[in-house]
């Protein structure tokens, strides 16, 4: 079956239904709402990845487990956002780049979505754990790295089919960057994939995640703090969000895997209201990343913390200028001893 225009984790089939279905409208949808979107996001995404990958790289205090994790998770979300340019031209005008950029392109995607989905799972084990365990045992360390490292090569894994069968191929009037499958194999490895992505970006992350905030937020309710309030709030907004941004999508992909394998669409209607809900949900998805900087950084006392002592510096050193004193801004946050994080306020 033919799948939506542009969406590069769901595997692309244009030959099934070709002469029996024309999608021109699918791909008019898509040269207006795909550009639209992937530059919006683009433009909010990549300001506030950047701003938490500068504040935690000049940050000399420090870093908890948490604050590693969430450094990798704007890392990887800003390289998302950085591929999103290629994908709108790709929905306007077809891709034009050539085929080494289409592997290149569609491994980087898939590499970070999937880094990102398993690096919310690693924040919400870590803040499980800082619950019950002393603060001066949170440093990060090698474990942690290890960590790191193993949700990289993971997330890396799950980019192997686009390096190895992505194409170019002419498709009406216009170039397509898609997968193409030996046909003694298609059905089985497009299942495979989109089986393989659903389990690890989206069913393995919500249940580590609601395994570990559930926890957590039993701890919240049994503690006599009246100010524990503001933390459960966090943790129902970090759930609720990754629960309304990824579950559409992931419904629609595993409907899209059972007629890989059982072929139950067969009206070209209903073909195509799944390849425009694929377009919407995968849309909605690569939102968390906007809102990532958000949810993990910005509602965290420590990321706050840091933000204000760099205002303050900038503030004396404006003057200090303005005085005919020039010094320079200090980056130290070495004298705030007791630790943060991003579910304490």
């Amino acid at each position: 079956m033919e799948d939506e225009e542009g969406d590069l984790s769901s595997v692309i089939d244009y030959n099934t239904y070709e002469l029996l279905c024309e999608k021109g409208d699918v791909r008019n949808f898509s040269r207006l709402f795909l550009p639209v979107f992937y530059a919006l996001a683009f433009t909010v995404g990549v300001a506030g990845n950047s701003l938490v990958v500068g504040i935690y790289t000049y940050c000399k205090k420090p870093k908890s487990k948490t604050d590693v994790y969430l450094m990798h998770l704007a890392i990887a979300d800003l390289l998302l956002l950085l591929t999103l340019p290629f994908w709108a031209a790709n929905a306007a005008q077809g891709w034009e780049l050539g085929e080494p950029m289409c592997k290149l392109a569609s491994a980087l995607y898939t590499t970070n979505f999937s880094a990102g989905m398993l690096l919310l799972a690693c924040v919400s084990v870590d803040r499980h754990r800082a619950a019950s365990q002393p603060q001066g045992q949170r440093r990060a360390g090698k474990h942690c790295s290890v960590t790191c490292l193993c949700v990289w090569l993971s997330a890396a894994f799950l980019s192997v089919p686009e390096l190895v069968f992505n194409q170019v191929r002419r498709h009406g009037d216009r170039n397509e960057c898609l997968p193409v499958f030996p046909a003694n194999m298609e059905t089985l490895l497009k299942a495979t994939v989109q089986i393989l992505e659903i389990v690890l970006e989206f069913l393995l992350p919500f249940l580590v995640m609601l395994i570990c905030y559930s926890a957590t937020a039993r701890a919240i309710f049994r503690s006599a703090n009246p100010k524990k309030s503001r933390p459960f709030l966090v943790l129902l907004a970090v759930v609720a969000a990754f629960i309304l941004t990824q579950l559409p999508y992931n419904i629609v992909k595993f409907w899209r895997a059972m007629d890989i394998i059982y072929m139950l669409i067969t009206d070209c209607g209903a073909s195509k209201t799944i390849d425009v809900a694929l377009q919407v949900t995968k849309s909605i998805a690569l939102s968390h990343s906007c809102l990532n900087p958000l949810l993990y950084t910005f509602l965290g006392a420590s990321f706050k913390t840091h933000i204000m002592k760099i205002a303050k510096n900038y503030g004396h050193w404006r003057r200090r200028q303005q005085s005919g004193r020039p010094e320079e801004i200090s980056m130290n946050f070495e004298d705030h001893t007791e630790e943060t994080t991003s579910f304490t306020i």
